[in-house]
Protein backbone atom coordinates (compact mmCIF):
# COMPACT_ATOMS: atom_id res chain seq x y z
CA UNK A 1 0.00 0.00 0.00
CA UNK A 2 1.69 2.94 -1.19
CA UNK A 3 1.43 6.52 1.44
CA UNK A 4 2.21 9.81 0.85
CA UNK A 5 4.14 11.46 3.50
CA UNK A 6 1.00 13.16 4.67
CA UNK A 7 -0.99 10.11 5.28
CA UNK A 8 2.05 8.74 7.32
CA UNK A 9 1.87 11.55 9.28
CA UNK A 10 -2.03 11.13 9.48
CA UNK A 11 -1.90 7.41 10.90
CA UNK A 12 1.15 8.12 12.97
CA UNK A 13 -1.10 10.94 14.45
CA UNK A 14 -3.90 9.09 15.00
CA UNK A 15 -2.09 5.59 16.07
CA UNK A 16 -4.86 3.50 14.36
CA UNK A 17 -5.21 0.04 12.96
CA UNK A 18 -3.65 -0.41 8.85
CA UNK A 19 -4.88 -3.67 8.06
CA UNK A 20 -1.89 -5.56 7.02
CA UNK A 21 -4.04 -6.43 4.21
CA UNK A 22 -5.96 -3.25 3.15
CA UNK A 23 -5.77 -2.03 -0.35
CA UNK A 24 -5.57 1.05 -1.73
CA UNK A 25 -9.32 0.67 -3.62
CA UNK A 26 -11.13 -1.73 -0.36
CA UNK A 27 -12.61 0.35 2.15
CA UNK A 28 -10.85 0.81 5.53
CA UNK A 29 -13.20 1.10 8.79
CA UNK A 30 -13.09 5.04 9.96
CA UNK A 31 -11.85 6.09 13.37
CA UNK A 32 -14.96 6.86 14.58
CA UNK A 33 -16.58 3.07 13.20
CA UNK A 34 -13.10 1.40 14.92
CA UNK A 35 -13.60 3.42 18.18
CA UNK A 36 -17.61 2.67 18.72
CA UNK A 37 -17.22 -1.31 17.91
CA UNK A 38 -14.29 -1.07 20.60
CA UNK A 39 -15.53 0.79 22.55
CA UNK A 40 -18.33 -2.05 23.34
CA UNK A 41 -15.88 -4.64 24.76
CA UNK A 42 -15.65 -4.86 28.05
CA UNK A 43 -12.47 -4.48 30.24
CA UNK A 44 -10.53 -7.53 30.66
CA UNK A 45 -8.24 -8.59 33.60
CA UNK A 46 -5.82 -10.41 31.39
CA UNK A 47 -5.10 -13.93 31.65
CA UNK A 48 -1.62 -14.00 34.02
CA UNK A 49 -1.92 -14.85 37.67
CA UNK A 50 -2.95 -11.80 39.30
CA UNK A 51 -5.97 -10.79 37.71
CA UNK A 52 -6.20 -6.53 36.98
CA UNK A 53 -7.74 -3.64 36.96
CA UNK A 54 -8.10 -0.06 35.89
CA UNK A 55 -8.28 3.12 38.13
CA UNK A 56 -7.70 6.45 38.10
CA UNK A 57 -5.79 8.14 41.00
CA UNK A 58 -6.54 11.51 42.81
CA UNK A 59 -2.93 12.28 43.33
CA UNK A 60 -2.20 11.51 39.24
CA UNK A 61 -5.26 12.79 37.42
CA UNK A 62 -3.53 12.98 33.90
CA UNK A 63 -2.67 9.17 34.12
CA UNK A 64 -4.40 6.00 33.74
CA UNK A 65 -3.12 2.92 36.65
CA UNK A 66 -3.25 -0.50 35.64
CA UNK A 67 -2.87 -2.96 38.21
CA UNK A 68 -3.43 -6.08 40.30
CA UNK A 69 -6.47 -6.42 41.99
CA UNK A 70 -5.43 -7.70 44.67
CA UNK A 71 -1.73 -6.34 45.53
CA UNK A 72 -1.71 -8.21 48.99
CA UNK A 73 -1.32 -11.64 46.32
CA UNK A 74 1.29 -9.62 45.03
CA UNK A 75 3.97 -9.82 47.84
CA UNK A 76 6.82 -7.18 48.99
CA UNK A 77 9.07 -5.84 45.96
CA UNK A 78 6.73 -7.97 43.59
CA UNK A 79 5.37 -5.06 40.85
CA UNK A 80 7.43 -4.06 37.92
CA UNK A 81 6.79 -0.99 36.66
CA UNK A 82 6.13 -0.07 33.18
CA UNK A 83 5.26 3.30 32.14
CA UNK A 84 3.43 3.31 28.36
CA UNK A 85 2.93 6.36 25.43
CA UNK A 86 -0.04 5.88 23.70
CA UNK A 87 -0.84 5.26 20.11
CA UNK A 88 -0.93 9.12 18.55
CA UNK A 89 0.22 10.54 21.94
CA UNK A 90 -3.39 10.65 22.57
CA UNK A 91 -4.50 11.63 25.90
CA UNK A 92 -6.65 8.45 26.27
CA UNK A 93 -4.94 6.08 29.14
CA UNK A 94 -7.14 3.46 28.33
CA UNK A 95 -6.71 3.26 24.13
CA UNK A 96 -4.87 0.39 24.77
CA UNK A 97 -6.54 -1.09 27.73
CA UNK A 98 -6.55 -5.06 26.80
CA UNK A 99 -3.02 -5.08 26.03
CA UNK A 100 -1.87 -2.80 29.40
CA UNK A 101 -4.67 -4.84 31.48
CA UNK A 102 -2.63 -8.31 30.04
CA UNK A 103 0.58 -7.28 31.30
CA UNK A 104 -0.78 -5.73 34.56
CA UNK A 105 -1.94 -9.13 35.17
CA UNK A 106 1.52 -10.53 35.52
CA UNK A 107 2.48 -8.62 38.02
CA UNK A 108 3.22 -4.85 36.95
CA UNK A 109 1.57 -1.39 37.93
CA UNK A 110 1.33 0.15 33.96
CA UNK A 111 0.60 3.66 34.12
CA UNK A 112 -0.38 5.87 30.73
CA UNK A 113 -0.87 9.46 30.36
CA UNK A 114 -4.13 10.56 29.72
CA UNK A 115 -7.68 10.50 31.53
CA UNK A 116 -10.35 7.13 30.70
CA UNK A 117 -11.71 7.65 27.59
CA UNK A 118 -12.24 4.31 25.90
CA UNK A 119 -14.78 1.30 26.96
CA UNK A 120 -17.56 0.59 28.36
CA UNK A 121 -16.71 2.22 31.79
CA UNK A 122 -15.26 5.11 30.29
CA UNK A 123 -15.44 8.40 32.76
CA UNK A 124 -15.02 10.69 29.78
CA UNK A 125 -16.31 10.57 26.31
CA UNK A 126 -13.44 9.89 23.66
CA UNK A 127 -11.55 12.78 22.62
CA UNK A 128 -11.63 13.46 18.89
CA UNK A 129 -8.43 12.79 16.89
CA UNK A 130 -5.79 14.93 16.06
CA UNK A 131 -6.27 16.18 12.28
CA UNK A 132 -4.46 17.91 10.08
CA UNK A 133 -5.38 21.99 9.28
CA UNK A 134 -6.40 23.69 6.30
CA UNK A 135 -1.80 24.40 6.04
CA UNK A 136 -1.56 20.57 6.59
CA UNK A 137 -0.25 21.18 9.81
CA UNK A 138 -1.47 19.17 13.05
CA UNK A 139 -2.11 20.56 16.67
CA UNK A 140 0.37 20.17 19.35
CA UNK A 141 0.59 16.37 20.62
CA UNK A 142 -2.30 15.94 23.46
CA UNK A 143 0.50 14.46 26.17
CA UNK A 144 4.35 14.51 26.65
CA UNK A 145 7.19 12.18 27.13
CA UNK A 146 7.53 14.13 30.57
CA UNK A 147 4.20 12.47 31.58
CA UNK A 148 6.47 9.12 31.66
CA UNK A 149 8.62 10.09 34.07
CA UNK A 150 5.97 11.63 36.01
CA UNK A 151 4.54 8.06 36.12
CA UNK A 152 7.73 6.42 37.04
CA UNK A 153 7.76 9.66 39.85
CA UNK A 154 4.88 8.60 41.44
CA UNK A 155 5.24 4.76 41.34
CA UNK A 156 8.67 5.27 43.29
CA UNK A 157 6.76 7.99 45.53
CA UNK A 158 3.90 5.44 46.53
CA UNK A 159 6.72 2.79 47.41
CA UNK A 160 8.26 4.73 50.14
CA UNK A 161 4.97 5.38 51.17
CA UNK A 162 3.40 4.61 54.24
CA UNK A 163 0.19 5.38 53.32
CA UNK A 164 0.02 4.05 50.05
CA UNK A 165 -1.59 1.19 49.07
CA UNK A 166 1.58 0.22 47.24
CA UNK A 167 4.07 0.62 50.02
CA UNK A 168 7.03 -1.95 49.77
CA UNK A 169 5.34 -3.66 47.01
CA UNK A 170 7.32 -2.01 44.06
CA UNK A 171 10.65 -3.42 42.56
CA UNK A 172 12.57 -0.37 41.99
CA UNK A 173 15.03 -2.87 40.39
CA UNK A 174 12.32 -3.56 37.69
CA UNK A 175 11.17 -0.38 35.68
CA UNK A 176 10.75 -0.47 31.75
CA UNK A 177 8.83 2.41 29.39
CA UNK A 178 7.57 1.75 26.04
CA UNK A 179 4.59 2.71 24.20
CA UNK A 180 3.04 2.70 20.53
CA UNK A 181 3.58 4.51 17.11
CA UNK A 182 3.99 8.13 18.53
CA UNK A 183 3.91 6.95 22.57
CA UNK A 184 7.23 4.48 21.02
CA UNK A 185 8.94 7.74 20.25
CA UNK A 186 7.92 9.07 23.52
CA UNK A 187 9.30 5.69 25.20
CA UNK A 188 12.96 6.66 23.58
CA UNK A 189 12.55 10.22 24.83
CA UNK A 190 13.19 9.18 28.18
CA UNK A 191 15.11 6.41 27.59
CA UNK A 192 18.06 8.26 29.15
CA UNK A 193 16.41 7.85 32.50
CA UNK A 194 19.14 6.05 34.73
CA UNK A 195 16.60 4.68 36.45
CA UNK A 196 14.52 2.32 33.53
CA UNK A 197 15.98 -1.47 32.58
CA UNK A 198 14.51 -1.66 29.33
CA UNK A 199 12.97 0.39 26.64
CA UNK A 200 9.98 -1.50 24.39
CA UNK A 201 8.95 0.20 21.14
CA UNK A 202 6.04 -0.91 19.48
CA UNK A 203 5.09 0.30 15.68
CA UNK A 204 7.05 2.63 15.86
CA UNK A 205 10.56 4.72 15.10
CA UNK A 206 12.20 7.68 14.99
CA UNK A 207 11.14 9.72 11.81
CA UNK A 208 14.04 10.23 9.54
CA UNK A 209 16.27 13.72 9.97
CA UNK A 210 15.70 15.20 7.12
CA UNK A 211 11.75 14.19 6.98
CA UNK A 212 8.82 16.59 8.20
CA UNK A 213 8.49 16.47 11.78
CA UNK A 214 5.04 15.60 14.01
CA UNK A 215 4.24 16.91 17.24
CA UNK A 216 5.32 14.73 19.76
CA UNK A 217 7.64 12.51 17.49
CA UNK A 218 10.56 15.26 17.47
CA UNK A 219 13.43 13.21 18.80
CA UNK A 220 16.16 12.51 15.93
CA UNK A 221 17.89 9.46 15.35
CA UNK A 222 21.39 10.81 17.86
CA UNK A 223 18.70 10.32 20.73
CA UNK A 224 19.45 6.56 20.34
CA UNK A 225 22.79 7.67 21.47
CA UNK A 226 20.90 8.10 25.08
CA UNK A 227 19.74 4.20 25.22
CA UNK A 228 21.49 2.45 28.06
CA UNK A 229 19.60 -0.82 28.46
CA UNK A 230 18.57 -3.66 26.12
CA UNK A 231 15.48 -2.42 24.02
CA UNK A 232 12.94 -4.35 21.79
CA UNK A 233 11.32 -3.18 18.36
CA UNK A 234 8.07 -4.66 17.80
CA UNK A 235 6.87 -3.90 14.53
CA UNK A 236 4.28 -4.98 12.12
CA UNK A 237 5.80 -6.33 8.87
CA UNK A 238 6.22 -4.12 5.75
CA UNK A 239 2.82 -2.65 5.66
CA UNK A 240 3.33 -1.10 9.09
CA UNK A 241 4.19 2.64 8.41
CA UNK A 242 6.72 2.32 11.14
CA UNK A 243 8.21 -0.23 9.73
CA UNK A 244 11.29 1.62 7.63
CA UNK A 245 11.59 4.06 10.52
CA UNK A 246 12.03 0.81 13.29
CA UNK A 247 14.36 -0.93 10.94
CA UNK A 248 16.37 1.95 10.40
CA UNK A 249 17.01 2.92 14.46
CA UNK A 250 17.39 -1.19 14.96
CA UNK A 251 20.68 -0.62 12.34
CA UNK A 252 21.68 2.33 13.69
CA UNK A 253 22.15 1.00 17.48
CA UNK A 254 25.56 -0.66 18.19
CA UNK A 255 25.90 -0.03 22.01
CA UNK A 256 23.43 -1.91 23.71
CA UNK A 257 21.54 -5.60 23.37
CA UNK A 258 18.75 -4.88 20.78
CA UNK A 259 16.34 -7.08 19.25
CA UNK A 260 13.89 -6.31 16.30
CA UNK A 261 10.52 -8.52 15.79
CA UNK A 262 8.16 -8.63 13.49
CA UNK A 263 4.59 -10.17 13.28
CA UNK A 264 2.12 -9.70 10.30
CA UNK A 265 -0.08 -7.47 11.98
CA UNK A 266 0.30 -3.66 10.30
CA UNK A 267 0.50 -0.54 12.36
CA UNK A 268 -2.82 -1.51 14.11
CA UNK A 269 -0.74 -4.72 16.03
CA UNK A 270 -3.06 -6.72 18.79
CA UNK A 271 -4.29 -4.30 20.99
CA UNK A 272 -7.43 -4.49 20.63
CA UNK A 273 -7.54 -8.28 20.68
CA UNK A 274 -9.15 -10.32 23.61
CA UNK A 275 -5.72 -10.07 26.10
CA UNK A 276 -4.01 -7.84 23.25
CA UNK A 277 -3.68 -10.56 21.71
CA UNK A 278 -0.06 -12.20 20.50
CA UNK A 279 2.10 -9.39 21.36
CA UNK A 280 1.31 -8.56 24.41
CA UNK A 281 2.08 -11.69 25.50
CA UNK A 282 5.55 -11.21 23.59
CA UNK A 283 5.96 -7.67 25.66
CA UNK A 284 5.09 -9.70 28.76
CA UNK A 285 7.57 -13.00 28.41
CA UNK A 286 10.20 -9.41 27.42
CA UNK A 287 9.78 -7.88 30.65
CA UNK A 288 10.11 -11.08 32.41
CA UNK A 289 13.25 -11.94 31.24
CA UNK A 290 14.87 -8.62 31.22
CA UNK A 291 13.43 -7.47 34.75
CA UNK A 292 13.08 -10.44 36.28
CA UNK A 293 15.60 -12.87 34.79
CA UNK A 294 12.59 -15.37 33.49
CA UNK A 295 14.72 -17.62 31.47
CA UNK A 296 11.25 -19.67 30.64
CA UNK A 297 10.35 -16.58 29.35
CA UNK A 298 13.73 -16.19 27.38
CA UNK A 299 12.85 -18.95 25.81
CA UNK A 300 10.45 -16.84 23.56
CA UNK A 301 13.32 -14.82 21.60
CA UNK A 302 16.98 -16.70 22.74
CA UNK A 303 18.03 -20.00 22.25
CA UNK A 304 18.09 -23.17 19.89
CA UNK A 305 14.46 -23.37 18.65
CA UNK A 306 13.37 -19.97 20.06
CA UNK A 307 9.78 -20.14 19.91
CA UNK A 308 9.79 -16.51 17.73
CA UNK A 309 12.53 -18.34 15.80
CA UNK A 310 10.18 -20.96 14.91
CA UNK A 311 7.05 -19.03 14.32
CA UNK A 312 6.38 -18.75 10.60
CA UNK A 313 4.81 -15.28 11.11
CA UNK A 314 7.45 -13.79 12.85
CA UNK A 315 10.94 -12.48 11.85
CA UNK A 316 13.85 -11.74 14.35
CA UNK A 317 17.47 -10.38 14.44
CA UNK A 318 18.99 -9.54 17.30
CA UNK A 319 22.38 -8.21 18.11
CA UNK A 320 25.24 -7.08 20.87
CA UNK A 321 23.86 -9.89 22.93
CA UNK A 322 26.53 -11.44 25.46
Amino acid sequence: MHKTVPAILATLALGLAVPATAQDDAPEESFEDMMARVNLIPDTTGDGPFPSMIETVEALPEHVVYRPQDLAAVGPNGLGVFVWGNGGCAADGTSSRFHLSQIASYGYLVIAPGRWRSGPNRLEDPAPPRAMDADGNFPPSPTNAGQLIEALDWALAQNSDPDSPYFGLVDENALAAGGFSCGGVQALTVAGDPRLDTIVVQNSGLLPDDGPRLGGMELGKDGLDDLHTPVIYLDGGPTDIAYENGLDDYNRISHVPAFWVNTPTGHGGTYHLPMGGRNAMIVVDWLEWQLRGDMAAARTFAGANCRLCTDPEATIEYKNWP
